[in-house]
């Protein structure tokens, strides 16, 4: 029985050291940047002479699916569309002309030339963001004429994005760039190089972090000189997006998740807190807003905050305006506060078990919902709203109770954006005290029990 036991123990010993043995053969004969799962999951069940593949080919193929992927492998150019966006993959040399920022994909076929005009932001549905962002115009097929001669020759795959639309927006910033570049390059390991339309300085300065995380190369405005052509072996116009501040791993290379995306953030900004244990005393930090959806009472708010407890950080707009240095303070606080608004996007650096309080002004539940509550639990945060009541607003004072604003709010509503905007999204709000305390103690309760999960 002994010699049994003696056996067993000896097996259950040795386990872990022949994993590790395993783990080395591995990296000495199949060394990679990534690891085996990243750099080829999502294979389904095709077979593929990985030997014969040139690895940026595999990873543009891994970008489409279904016919769209047929093509890709059949004539080296592939493009799709959905609501949301355009994008096209091509897997062979391509030329981009600066001037009318035109992109020549040439085909081995006798296919004629195609023109194909793409607008690569992800708002394709809003017609406003759209007006804002300069068309690229794509020729694919036998050239009629010989495409203009390369002034600069590059060794990576080219991805052509606008940086125009909403940008100005927190929101718009990280739900049509940031996110969709994740989502399109990550798996590419910086072996990519953006080339960057609508060029604007100050959103390259303040997104450089994530930039030069998701790209080991210094990006190209196409605008400075109209004269130049880059060459690339292949490149990806548009970029892939999913949802309102959404990863959906099922559709990634890689199969990145929300958690991912944070943990990216995390290496980028250098953030140091991963739970929200990990902070001694809750802080909140109070988003005070300047124009429309203010607190009128934010002073007494302030008070009644701190008498529960909490350390506040209360963060006037300019001060977003410092990525590299707001993230860090987002990410040191236990609480965000906020009427619903771009600045909620920050709860996006909340560290996980941290709680975000949404207050919801009238008839704004369903762009509360959607745009930060939903998107908050794929993030590793609570989520808890605060819904005024209609004296709470000042719509009550400047319309009175009896107002269709109060009862018949579908006759505004149907009125369009333009007519909801003015009112819904344009009211103040007095928050009544007490009522509002019960939430931010559970807010309190929820931080101070909280946990992490290993």
């Amino acid at each position: 029985m002994m010699e049994k036991e003696s056996r067993r123990l000896v097996n259950c010993a040795t386990l872990p050291i022949c994993l590790v043995l395993i783990s080395l053969v591995y990296a000495t004969f199949f060394h990679s940047n990534d690891t085996i799962l990243e750099s080829w999951g999502n294979l389904s069940s095709e077979k593929i002479n990985i030997d014969a593949v040139d690895p940026q080919e595999f990873l543009l193929r891994r970008l489409v699916r279904g016919d769209d992927r047929v093509q890709l492998d059949s004539n080296g150019f592939s493009c799709r569309a959905d609501v949301h966006a355009q994008v096209c993959v091509a897997n062979k040399p391509v030329r981009i002309y600066n001037k009318g920022l035109t992109v020549y994909v040439p085909s081995d076929s006798d296919q004629p030339q195609v023109k194909r005009i793409v607008k690569p932001y992800a708002r394709l549905e809003d017609e406003t963001a759209m007006k804002r962002v300069s068309p690229v115009q794509i020729l694919h097929g036998k050239n009629t004429i010989d495409p203009p001669a390369c002034n600069f020759t590059h060794n990576v795959t080219a991805v052509v994005f606008s940086s125009k639309g909403f940008t100005g927006n927190v929101f718009h910033e990280f739900n049509e760039i940031i996110i969709p570049l994740f989502i399109t390059t990550r798996h590419f390991r910086s072996r990519v190089r953006f080339v960057i339309t609508d060029f604007e300085l100050w959103w390259v300065q303040k997104y450089n972090r994530c930039l030069s995380h998701l790209s080991a190369y210094e990006v190209i405005n196409p605008g400075t000189d109209d004269g130049s052509v880059h060459c690339f072996p292949g490149a990806v116009i548009g970029l892939t997006y999913h949802d309102n501040l959404a990863l959906n791993s099922t559709d990634i290379p890689g199969g990145y998740s929300m958690f991912d995306f944070k943990q990216f953030l995390k290496e980028s900004y250098n953030l140091k807190i991963n739970h929200v244990s990990e902070i001694q005393k809750p802080r909140l930090m109070l988003i005070s807003r300047r124009k429309t959806r203010r607190f009128l009472n934010e002073d007494k708010m302030v008070e009644m905050i701190m008498e529960l407890g909490f350390q506040i950080t209360r963060v006037e707009p300019e001060w977003m305006y410092n990525l590299d240095e707001f993230a860090e303070v987002v990410n040191s606080c236990s609480v965000m506060l906020g009427a619903h608004g771009a600045g909620l996007t920050n709860e996006i650096f909340l560290p996980t078990g941290a709680v975000m309080v949404q207050v919801v002004p009238l008839q704004n539940e369903w762009v509360a919902t959607t745009y930060y509550g939903g998107p908050a639990k794929e993030m590793g945060v609570r989520y808890l709203e605060y819904k005024i009541e209609p004296e709470e607003s000042s719509l009550f004072d400047t319309y009175g109770k009896d107002h269709p604003v109060f009862t018949d709010p579908k006759s505004i509503i149907s009125k369009g954006y333009n007519a909801f905007r003015s009112v819904y999204l344009d009211q103040d709000l007095k928050i009544n005290l007490e009522r509002f305390k019960k939430t931010l103690i559970e807010a309190k309760q929820i931080v101070e029990s909280s946990t992490p999960i290993n």
